[in-house]
């Protein structure tokens, strides 16, 4: 079974291109054990000067990491040779130097050697399928699909996640119904089509394939779950009877259950999903997972009551991840402003991925309690595990420095801390803003210049850079241009829209910095957004209406400076 499962693992390994087999073994250790296996069919080699040339220059090359003499070389006996032992060794060395084009020809000089192997099918196809070429896949996978005979169901699931990864959605469907078609009786198979169909946009072919699904096998849930999800985009009263039809059939179908409250919850049907609980409970009465579950559901309803009922119901019955519940429970005590019992909480968080987010939490709220200096030694007595963790530690203790507007040593700390850990993309995003608030321009300037070098697709590195030139009335084309590649590179962004307004009232079209400030104020209600959308409408007369903008965002937010700010400059 290891064996037979072998070339879907390299398959999902090569998909993204970003992890290349290593060269494990040499072509002498292969030769060996291949001659111990009795492998005859073998051409007849002399081995002449040359080819003993080629090969030790290209090992040679191999161990001094000079791939492209070495790919070259490999190449070169691989034609010559014909040998199969060597067109397997050329494939890997060319995969490894990632020259698809020359591991193409190499794989397929191995397949063409050695049609029945398993091994050259699976490069072949791992190569295709990592390239996009799907059609010259699908021969190396109808033969693979063949040969894993009684895991062919567990092939189709894997194989269903990896295409899934393609850009071409309807190329990757019909790859996957020509694999499919052998296999008519399969449930597996006519789920991947489906999910193929749902990726493409065919919800009519993606429906039809997961109902087959169903017929062939009745209470396999995860298909029961996806055929629920189809319905929602086509009709949610249909989903809504398949739903119930099927938790009346099969009543312990806890994850079908959840699937269900949560399309009732996006219906903002509040009293079905807490019905759909109680059914949850009823049905599950000590089971800590169905707790937990209805735990999180409650707190998506901010039913804070009930999630913390459900919570510690989930530890009384044993929950094995007991760290996960102490961190959901201090949260509900945060929102609930239960400092003390939040402390706890954060406290009684022991290990696991919510151990550091749990200690940073459990600083903040020393800051409120205690003050700052509580809140950094708290955050200095951690032992990072490693520089991703010691970096949000930096980061953590530099938002607490922050809080309290002490911005001369929020730039301190991440100027020494950047000289530890050079370019960091977070560290010098943190540092320019820090620069900004010390007035040093300057290094503002040339930290977002060097993060837009290093992370060109980081849109708010444009975005703090075009709205600070803007916000200084400095070089006002330049600042619309970086916005505007903030806004391309993440248009649902409000506060990029939110500047994108703000630099065209700068440059003086305050009919355009509307309609951007009205976009980003309907997306995000935020007291800054605010402060800017009242005083374009201030300026543009409609004074009423400015006033009515900050007012209830005051009311939202009181205290907010930069809100109280712009009403005390314009209305005064």
């Amino acid at each position: 079974m290891k064996f037979r499962m072998h070339w879907i693992l390299l398959l999902l390994g090569l998909a993204g291109c970003t992890q290349i087999p290593k060269v494990e073994s040499s072509p002498e250790a292969k030769f060996a054990d291949q001659a111990s296996q009795g492998q005859s069919e073998l051409p007849a080699q002399e081995l002449t000067s040359e080819l003993l040339f080629d090969f030790l220059l290209a090992e040679t090359a191999l161990q001094r990491d000079n791939l492209e003499v070495a790919v070259e070389r490999y190449a070169k006996l691989a034609r010559n040779t014909r040998d199969p032992r060597i067109a397997e060794r050329a494939t890997e060395v060319a995969l490894r130097a990632r020259r698809p084009g020359e591991a193409e020809e190499a794989v397929a000089l191995w397949v063409e050697l050695e049609p029945d192997s398993i091994s050259a099918r699976q490069a072949a196809a791992a190569l295709f399928v990592s390239t996009g070429k799907l059609d010259k896949a699908r021969p190396h996978l109808e033969k693979l699909l063949s040969s894993e005979k009684d895991s062919v169901d567990k092939a189709f699931m894997h194989l269903s996640r990896l295409l899934s990864r393609h850009s071409d959605k309807n190329a990757t469907l019909q790859l996957m119904q020509k694999l499919a078609a052998p296999y008519p009786d399969l449930p597996e198979a006519h789920f991947a089509i489906s999910q193929a169909a749902w990726a493409a946009n065919q919800l009519e072919l993606a429906l039809k394939e997961m109902k087959q699904v169903l017929v062939l096998r009745p209470d396999w849930e995860v298909a029961a779950i996806h055929q629920g999800r189809i319905l929602q985009r086509i009709a949610n009263a249909e989903a809504r009877a398949f739903y119930e039809g099927y938790l009346e059939k099969y009543p312990k179908a806890n994850d079908m259950r959840i699937a269900y409250v949560r399309m009732l919850m996006s219906e903002k049907n509040f009293a079905s999903a807490r019905d759909q609980f109680r059914k949850l409970m009823m049905e599950n009465p000590l089971n800590a997972d169905v707790a937990l579950a209805v735990g999180l559901l409650s707190l998506e309803l901010n039913d804070f009551d009930g999630a913390e009922e459900n919570f510690k119901r989930a530890l009384d019955l044993g929950y094995e991840d007991p760290d996960n519940i102490h961190f959901n429970l201090a949260r509900i005590y945060e929102v609930t402003q239960r400092t003390d019992a939040a402390l706890e909480s954060y406290r009684r968080v022991k290990g696991g991925e919510r151990y550091l987010p749990a200690q940073i939490r459990y600083a903040v709220l020393l800051l409120k309690k205690e003050g700052i200096n509580s809140a950094r030694r708290h955050l200095h007595q951690l032992t990072p595990e490693n520089e991703q963790q010691r970096t949000q530690l930096i980061l953590a203790e530099a938002q607490l420095l922050r809080e309290v507007n002490a911005h001369q040593e929020v730039f301190n700390l991440l100027d020494r801390n950047l000289e530890k850990i050079p370019d960091h993309p977070d560290l010098l995003y943190d540092r320019a803003l820090a620069a900004d608030k010390i007035g040093k321009f300057d290094i503002f300037e040339q930290d977002l210049r060097r993060l837009i070098e290093l992370r060109p697709d980081n849109a708010h590195a444009y975005n703090a850079l075009g709205y600070s030139l803007a916000e200084r009335g400095l070089r006002l084309p330049e600042a619309l241009a970086l916005i505007k590649k903030a806004v391309e590179l993440s248009p649902d962004d409000p506060y990029i829209m939110d500047s994108l307004g703000w630099v065209y009232y700068r440059m003086g079209n305050l009919s355009e910095g509307l309609n951007y400030l009205n976009l980003a104020f309907s997306s995000r209600p935020d007291p800054e957004i605010a402060a800017h959308l009242g005083e374009v409408l201030w300026v543009k007369g409609a004074k009423e209406d400015a006033e009515k903008v900050w007012r209830s965002a005051l009311e939202a937010n009181p205290g907010n400076e930069a809100l109280l700010d712009t009403m005390k400059r314009l209305m005064r």
